[in-house]
């Protein structure tokens, strides 16, 4: 069975990127195929597919295929980063490029010379930060914060996103000279329950995994179950089912994986929803519009002059938000219309995950089934 995993898994705990891919599916099969045909090239390539399908993984497994696999393949999630850190991350800074900037660093491109730079999330970056990236694209090489000299680099580009980019594009989120540029190669992850063929062989994968893990014997899964899984469309695709295991691991009796011990989540795939494009005269109307509840409040804010304004008003409108989905990020970011990476990103800036974890007492378990991270050894990679 073709099995590929991310390196250092067991470090990997809180990550909700998948950490194994298996190909006995068709589906899967013609995607392994598509990799080798890939591999070779130095073609900018855009991963598209559902969080958790394995977008990671898959970059991983193309860089090993290539005449670069003796450089660097550095990863980096476009949605992790503050607006504020994210082109410094990125291209670099120079000392004194900015408070705190006491000595010079060099960016992730600069970091991935020779080798692969894997972008996850990219259409999480906003419009002004896609006009440099755009330009580093064109031009092979970065300019880093506080310099005018320019650095040339040779560096694959891998980018990754779970954002229908056509419809970002039409909505004006993302612009279409950057969007043809990464258009060059595609490759579409489908997600798990589309390849179904995969589902068992991740399932026992994953019961190894943790039954060595924890000092446990083996586990089997009783005819049942296996139906249940079959039947279940996995809305979070393979880390889902790593939880599921992990979870039935821990509850099992005999060794034997029942219907019972499988706590599957009750959410539904996100349906293909589109991205509206902005209607015509939108703004005016707005501007038209006579001042809300909101406005009143944001007007009273104005008038007290508080320092950091914007980023107390970001904190408090994601922290409710959270506490509105009964602390589940994935209906947190829904509900917001941002990417599960921010709302985790920022909650983990907010320090309200700590909060959270510490008034359970810190255990692991807390965090199942309700969209947190969780704290269970993370299996070979997927995204």
């Amino acid at each position: 069975m073709p099995l590929l995993t991310l390196p250092n898994t067991s470090s990997l705990a809180l990550s909700v990127r998948a950490k194994a891919l298996v190909f006995e599916d068709p589906r899967s099969q013609a995607i392994l195929d598509r990799i080798r045909q890939l591999s070779p090239s130095d073609a900018t390539l855009l991963v598209t597919g559902e969080t958790g399908t394995g977008k990671e993984i898959v970059a991983r497994h193309i860089h090993t295929l290539s005449h670069r696999r003796g450089r660097p393949f550095v990863a980096v999630n476009c949605g992790a980063w503050s607006e504020s850190l994210v082109e410094s991350e990125l291209f670099g800074h120079e000392k004194g490029a900015f408070t705190g900037a006491t000595t010079s660093k060099a960016g992730w491109f600069e970091a991935a010379e020779g080798g692969t730079l894997f972008l996850d999330e990219i259409g999480d970056l906003s419009l002004p930060l896609q006009v440099k990236l755009l330009r580093v694209l064109q031009e092979r090489e970065v300019v880093r914060l506080g310099s005018r000299q320019p650095i040339a680099i040779d560096v694959r580009l891998i980018a990754a996103t779970n954002v229908n980019l056509e419809e970002a594009v039409i909505a004006r989120k993302f612009r279409e000279d950057l969007f043809y540029r990464l258009n060059v190669a595609t490759l579409a992850l489908p997600p798990l329950r589309e390849r179904p063929g995969d589902i068992l062989p991740l399932a026992r994968y994953f019961l190894e995994l943790y039954a060595h893990r924890l000092g446990s014997g083996p586990a089997v899964l009783t005819a049942e179950a296996t139906a249940r899984l079959l039947g279940h469309p996995w809305p979070g695709n393979i880390r889902e089912i790593e939880n599921a295991m992990h979870h039935a691991l821990l509850v099992c009796k005999g060794q034997e994986v029942t219907p019972a011990d499988l706590r599957l989540t009750a959410l539904q795939p996100k349906a293909g929803a589109s991205i509206p494009p902005p209607e015509q005269g939108a703004t005016d109307a707005v501007s038209q519009v006579r001042p809300t509840a909101l406005e009143g409040a944001l007007l009273a804010l104005f008038e007290q002059n508080l320092p950091n304004l914007h980023e107390q008003i970001e904190e408090t409108i994601i922290r409710t938000a959270y506490r509105y989905c009964d602390r589940n990020q994935l209906q947190t970011a829904r509900l917001l219309g941002i990417s599960r990476n921010i709302v985790r990103a920022r909650l983990a800036q907010f320090g309200e995950l700590a909060r959270y974890r510490a008034s359970r007492g810190g255990t692991a378990a807390a965090a199942f089934g309700r969209g947190e991270a969780s704290s269970a050894p993370r299996a070979p990679g997927t995204t």
